[in-house]
């Protein structure tokens, strides 16, 4: 994959270093340069993909180091205007003098990886870059330590192309993972498929997998569609058996043949298969085959959930929000800092999934600019429908100890649900020391199944 290089000239610090970190997380080389000077000095030394110019800077401004670079046949970059005291005049003008696009501060996170990756693409013919962000431009979103070190790991192992297992919940977004993997690999020229395991019977599983030659035509399977780029399967428990044991084949032995075929064709897709956390367990009973993970899980990766990184939860709001009300022109509301830390301590078990489905329905029902608490908690009312309830009878009408005891146990078996069974995150999570909460635990009679704990 050839790397994309971003110039990104504005003279306000906190702007530069906010457009870097969001683009450097995406996968660009970006360099900053805090004055028209510094720009030209950067462009002496490489050539950039595109530049991110700011029009309002002292000394010279974006419009007339435009104009310059324009008259002396130096636009050999896509470039994107920036401000925050834009208008139309400025946009027509900056457009006529070569930029590709103009966009507005403050920065919608959303709109400006959309904008740049139009940009490149506008600049270049399909397929000669990696268009970074297509399949999830939320990828960039969250600046918690843990988001940070999951997209290193994302960029990482793009890298070492071989078969790859996504583990995680399901809301997690492992789909729009695999196809961002896909997309800043050296595969990103090729198609990215999806294969929906449930979509697969026992009558089509062979054709939709493999292919078919019939009357001098051929009908391309999954594999073939995917020809040397990748190949996801979506919920690889949910394959069927012959399914299972069919892929195995073929990646045990890298070839296969169509149906009605006479001659093999060789396997070149790379395979991102999405599983969920329980996927052991699934073995053990059989459902899935473990010689099937063995030629998948040359790599694996696991998928944070959302309440892991809950800090996020801001970033995530303000980019749900931008997303509906630009691409289905929603109205857009204000969420207060008390709606947004009850919603950072929900403990989100559809992950983000349930975030953007609750944001979608708050922009739409709402009639006031701002999101209120009781509107918040109505939602989340709603989630819990089809959630088992911490407490099913009435504890007003047993004694104190026991009504304790109830409520005690029914909240430690949610969290620890929640906290997949895992000790040390749950003492975390509850805010109890470790050893008087396997006491606590004990006393209650909730059993805990043995796991290794990392």
């Amino acid at each position: 994959m050839k790397s994309i290089k971003i110039l990104v000239v504005d003279d306000e610090l906190d702007i530069r270093e906010l457009i870097q970190d969001i683009l450097s997380d995406e996968g660009y080389i970006v360099t900053a340069a805090a004055s028209a000077i510094e720009a030209k000095m950067a462009r002496d030394k490489e050539n950039f993909d595109l530049i991110l110019l700011d029009i309002w800077m002292p000394e010279t401004d974006g419009i007339t180091l435009l104009k310059e670079w324009s008259d002396n046949d130096q636009l050999n970059s896509a470039v994107v205007m920036m401000s925050g005291h834009g208008n139309v005049d400025t946009a027509i003008e900056s457009t006529h003098l070569g930029a590709s696009n103009f966009i507005e501060k403050p920065l919608s996170i959303a709109k400006l990886l959309r904008t740049v990756e139009d940009a490149l693409a506008e600049r270049k013919p399909k397929g000669n870059y990696a268009k970074v962000g297509n399949a999830a431009s939320f990828i960039s979103i969250g600046h918690s330590d843990l988001l940070k070190k999951f997209r290193k790991e994302l960029r990482h192992v793009a890298s070492l192309d071989s078969n790859l297992m996504l583990i995680g919940e399901a809301g997690t977004a492992r789909v729009a993972f695999a196809r961002y993997l896909h997309d800043i690999s050296q595969r990103a020229i090729n198609p990215c498929i999806e294969l929906a395991s449930v979509l697969l019977t026992t009558t089509n599983t062979e054709e939709q997998i493999l292919g078919k030659e019939m009357d001098h035509e051929i009908i391309p399977g999954f594999i073939e569609q995917a020809k040397e780029g990748t190949l996801v399967i979506n919920g690889l428990s949910d394959l069927n058996i012959r399914a299972q044991q069919l892929l195995h084949n073929i990646l045990e032995n890298g070839q296969y043949n169509r149906i009605n075929g006479n001659s093999s064709l060789q396997m070149k897709c790379r395979v991102i298969a999405v599983v969920d956390e329980n996927y052991i367990r699934d073995m053990q009973e059989g459902k899935l085959k473990r010689e099937l993970i063995s030629n998948i899980s040359i790599q694996a990766l696991r998928v944070p959930a959302l309440r892991d990184h809950a800090e996020d939860v801001p970033d995530f709001i303000k980019f749900y929000v931008d997303y509906f009300v630009e691409i289905e022109q929603l109205t857009f509301r204000r969420f207060s800092i008390g709606a947004q830390n009850r919603l950072r301590n929900y403990p989100w078990p559809d992950n983000l999934r349930e975030l953007k489905n609750i944001i979608r329905r708050l922009l739409i029902e709402g009639r006031d600019d701002d999101v209120t608490l009781d509107e918040i908690e109505g939602q989340l009312k709603n989630q819990e429908v089809s959630i088992n309830s911490f407490v099913k009878q009435d504890l007003l009408s047993l004694p104190l100890r026991e009504a304790r005891e109830k409520f005690e146990r029914a909240y430690l078996q949610q969290q620890l649900i929640l906290c997949d069974g895992k000790v040390g995150q749950l003492a975390k999570r509850v805010g109890v020391e470790r050893t008087h909460l396997y006491r606590k635990l004990k006393a209650l009679e909730i059993n805990l199944e043995p796991k290794i704990e990392t």
